[in-house]
């Protein structure tokens, strides 16, 4: 999986499974982080939910995570203000 460090923060790929029974972060899948979100994908509730479940685990406000790329598509491109890629790979469990 791809960790790129830069600016103060980290970027990877999350693929999202929405819909599902419980929020969880699964391990990887085709490179990208797969995280299963209970959140439907409509009026943007499964991205919030996404922010909020990484934000949660890598201990940061929700505000220091952004969805940079793929925001209506399963496959998104995420950036985690204040964090160390080796801060992300151990908090994420990977």
């Amino acid at each position: 999986m791809d960790f790129t460090e830069r600016d103060g923060g980290v970027t990877f790929a999350v693929r999202v499974v929405p819909r599902a029974s419980c929020d969880a972060i699964e391990g990887e899948h085709d490179g990208a982080l797969k995280v299963r979100l209970t959140a439907p994908p409509v009026d943007d509730r499964a991205n919030d939910s996404l922010r909020r479940l990484l934000a949660e685990r890598l201990n940061v406000a929700v505000s220091a995570v952004r969805i940079v790329a793929g925001e209506r598509s399963r496959t998104k491109r995420v950036a985690i203000a204040g964090v160390t890629r080796k801060k992300a790979i151990a908090a994420l469990g990977l």
